[in-house]
């Protein structure tokens, strides 16, 4: 089976950065198995995009580089640090799952002041909706206002 590699230049492009942030994660530990051409160009391989993948992934839940590079050596030692990944997964999770319900409040209350200007512009100023009852709302907006303010 013939390998696939990429130039540092196409997985810059793949995942859209910097490539000096390539080197700096190359240089962090965060590809320990990472091929290399005799003159030292850097080659990755579908494995090296994958972990790449992750890494991303894992920045983006908040988790810093020093965490990251811990879950890659927890990797490198097998099937005894199961357990630490699984519970490093589930922190991360609970992280997401925090800052998603953080989100659809505010994109509740983002859709409440959609409705709420539409509505002002239908008729024309603010007078109904300033003495407006959550009651008194269409069903989607009245769910979206209380989720908002919960």
């Amino acid at each position: 089976m013939n390998t696939t590699y990429y130039n540092i230049g196409e997985v810059s492009k793949m995942f859209d950065l910097p490539i000096s942030t390539l080197h700096y994660y190359d240089r962090e530990g965060l590809f320990p198995n990472l091929n290399r051409s005799k003159s030292g160009v850097r080659k990755f391989d579908d494995s090296a995009v994958e972990s790449l993948r992750l890494i991303e992934c894992l920045k983006k839940t908040g988790m810093e580089i020093k965490d990251i590079k811990e879950f890659i050596i927890w990797c490198q030692q097998g099937p005894s640090t199961y357990k630490k990944r699984r519970e490093m997964f589930n922190k991360q999770r609970e992280n997401v799952e925090t800052e998603i319900e953080h989100l659809n409040k505010v994109l509740d209350m983002i859709k409440f002041k959609c409705w709420y200007c539409d509505t002002a512009i239908a008729d024309g100023n603010e007078d109904r909706l300033k003495n407006l009852k959550p009651e008194d709302m269409p069903e989607d907006v009245r769910k979206a206002w209380k989720n908002a303010h919960r």
